[in-house]
Protein backbone atom coordinates (compact mmCIF):
# COMPACT_ATOMS: atom_id res chain seq x y z
CA UNK A 1 0.00 0.00 0.00
CA UNK A 2 2.83 2.35 0.86
CA UNK A 3 4.58 1.78 -2.46
CA UNK A 4 1.34 2.47 -4.35
CA UNK A 5 0.85 5.77 -2.51
CA UNK A 6 4.49 6.71 -3.11
CA UNK A 7 4.10 6.04 -6.83
CA UNK A 8 0.90 8.12 -6.94
CA UNK A 9 2.68 10.91 -5.06
CA UNK A 10 5.55 10.96 -7.58
CA UNK A 11 3.12 10.98 -10.52
CA UNK A 12 1.13 13.77 -8.89
CA UNK A 13 4.31 15.77 -8.29
CA UNK A 14 5.29 15.52 -11.96
CA UNK A 15 1.77 16.56 -13.00
CA UNK A 16 1.92 19.59 -10.68
CA UNK A 17 5.19 20.70 -12.26
CA UNK A 18 3.71 20.32 -15.74
CA UNK A 19 0.51 22.18 -14.76
CA UNK A 20 2.46 25.08 -13.28
CA UNK A 21 4.71 25.34 -16.33
CA UNK A 22 1.68 25.35 -18.66
CA UNK A 23 0.04 28.31 -16.91
CA UNK A 24 0.24 31.59 -18.80
CA UNK A 25 2.69 34.04 -17.30
CA UNK A 26 1.47 37.18 -15.60
CA UNK A 27 4.33 39.55 -16.32
CA UNK A 28 4.08 42.96 -14.71
CA UNK A 29 6.19 45.95 -15.56
CA UNK A 30 9.01 47.06 -13.28
CA UNK A 31 7.10 50.10 -12.03
CA UNK A 32 4.26 47.90 -10.79
CA UNK A 33 6.75 45.69 -8.95
CA UNK A 34 8.33 48.73 -7.26
CA UNK A 35 5.02 50.34 -6.32
CA UNK A 36 3.69 47.14 -4.83
CA UNK A 37 1.07 46.65 -7.49
CA UNK A 38 -1.36 49.10 -5.88
CA UNK A 39 -2.62 50.16 -9.29
CA UNK A 40 -3.78 46.63 -10.01
CA UNK A 41 -5.71 46.22 -6.77
CA UNK A 42 -9.09 47.13 -8.21
CA UNK A 43 -8.29 46.28 -11.82
CA UNK A 44 -8.27 42.51 -11.38
CA UNK A 45 -10.50 40.53 -13.66
CA UNK A 46 -11.61 36.97 -13.22
CA UNK A 47 -9.57 34.55 -15.28
CA UNK A 48 -11.41 32.71 -18.04
CA UNK A 49 -10.81 29.93 -20.47
CA UNK A 50 -7.51 28.08 -20.41
CA UNK A 51 -6.11 30.13 -17.53
CA UNK A 52 -9.07 29.33 -15.27
CA UNK A 53 -8.91 25.65 -16.21
CA UNK A 54 -5.20 25.45 -15.40
CA UNK A 55 -5.75 27.17 -12.06
CA UNK A 56 -8.40 24.59 -11.13
CA UNK A 57 -6.20 21.70 -12.27
CA UNK A 58 -3.32 23.02 -10.15
CA UNK A 59 -5.53 23.38 -7.08
CA UNK A 60 -6.91 19.84 -7.46
CA UNK A 61 -3.44 18.39 -7.95
CA UNK A 62 -2.23 20.29 -4.88
CA UNK A 63 -5.05 18.94 -2.74
CA UNK A 64 -4.32 15.40 -3.96
CA UNK A 65 -0.62 15.95 -3.20
CA UNK A 66 -1.30 16.96 0.39
CA UNK A 67 -3.79 14.13 0.86
CA UNK A 68 -1.29 11.58 -0.37
CA UNK A 69 1.45 13.11 1.78
CA UNK A 70 -0.69 12.90 4.91
CA UNK A 71 -1.70 9.32 4.08
CA UNK A 72 1.94 8.33 3.62
CA UNK A 73 2.93 10.00 6.88
CA UNK A 74 0.15 8.14 8.68
CA UNK A 75 1.14 4.80 7.15
CA UNK A 76 4.81 5.25 7.96
CA UNK A 77 4.06 6.03 11.62
CA UNK A 78 1.95 2.92 12.12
Amino acid sequence: MQSLLTTLLVVDSVLIVIAVLMQPSKQQDALSALSGGATDLFGKSKSRGFEAFMEKVTVVLGVVFFGLSIALAYLSSH
